[in-house]
């Protein structure tokens, strides 16, 4: 099997010490394995993503010498593709449209929470959503949906477990005769894999679409890396656990399921995972200031003695 890696960033804004360390990672395990090291932009999200944060990224990569030579796959140009995947899951009854504003949902969590009894939150610390498919008639939410109502497309994940738990040979790639797993390389990107036990159901029902964003990152991601050939998905472990729910889809849509390997988060002075939010230093902040290509190196390998810390 030939090996295919790639560097997924989000055009919108500058990337960090956290992206330029994934990018690297990546690039050297292509190296390694005499493989392939792509880039990806994920840009499904148009309102926020812009041309010019694309631009900055290429000048990063370029800057550190790890540019891909062929062109991004850009997710704004493949929208039907999404369309498709989630066409296939409509076919076989796991989505379902709701319509609740994040405000009814937290009211309705905190509703449960003074009955008594603490609400379950996803791995990412979120409250599980706090309705059901049942919570109304599938004839009333197809009407609500074709007048036009805001609404988002979520995953039925206890039918969908249900399903992949029923060793069907379709639509399955194959039947399952082990509980859901996946491969993880824990030691490197090119360590032998060990499988990992996958709890898709700790995430409840997932969104995999909104009204006016085509596919969420859980969709596209797995649909991403399949049409790239990636054979192996190196990034950071703060997606260690929603890799359970990408197995479960690449099962319910037949899709092959690549090598993971989960590498250390790069952290600020005070422990904290870097982010674009938090206003981390960007790359080509420190380019501007006259940083090298190995002084940035120097600032990841602090950022990692922080997260072993």
């Amino acid at each position: 099997m030939s090996f295919v890696c790639r560097f997924a960033p989000s055009p919108n804004g500058p990337l960090h010490l956290g992206h330029a360390y994934s990018a690297l990672v990546n690039h050297a395990a292509a190296g390694a394995a005499s493989g392939r090291f792509l880039l990806r932009m994920e840009d499904i999200d148009t309102t926020r993503c812009r041309p010019e944060f694309e631009q900055g990224i290429i000048d990063d990569l370029a800057w550190l010498g790890i540019l891909p030579p062929t062109p991004p796959r850009r997710q704004s140009l493949h929208f039907a593709d999404y369309a498709a995947a989630l066409a296939r899951l409509e076919a076989l009854g796991l989505l379902y449209p709701s319509f609740e504003t994040r405000t009814e949902i937290a009211r309705a969590v905190l509703a449960r929470e003074a009955a008594g009894a603490s609400w379950p939150r996803d791995p990412d610390g979120a409250p599980l959503y706090p309705f059901s498919r049942q919570s109304l008639p599938e004839a009333t939410r197809e009407r609500r949906r074709l007048a036009g109502e805001p609404y988002v497309l979520r995953l039925d994940m206890a039918r969908a477990c249900a399903l992949v738990g029923a060793g069907l040979s379709s639509p399955l790639s194959s039947p399952l005769s082990s509980p859901l797993s996946w491969r993880e390389a824990v030691a490197g990107p090119l360590a032998p894999p060990v499988n990992v036990p996958a709890e898709p159901m700790r995430w409840g029902d997932v969104v995999l679409a909104r009204k006016d964003v085509p596919a969420s990152y859980h969709l596209a991601v797995v649909v991403d890396d399949h049409v790239q050939g990636i054979s192996h998905v190196i990034r950071g472990r703060d997606l260690y656990a929603a890799t359970a729910i990408h197995r479960l889809l690449q099962l319910l849509l037949a899709l092959p399921d690549p090598v993971y390997h989960h590498h250390r988060l790069v952290l600020d002075g005070e422990h904290r995972k870097l982010s674009k939010s938090t206003g981390a230093a960007s790359l080509a902040a420190l380019r501007a200031a006259g940083a090298s290509p190995d002084e940035v190196r120097a600032l990841i390998a602090r950022g990692l003695e922080a997260d072993a810390a």
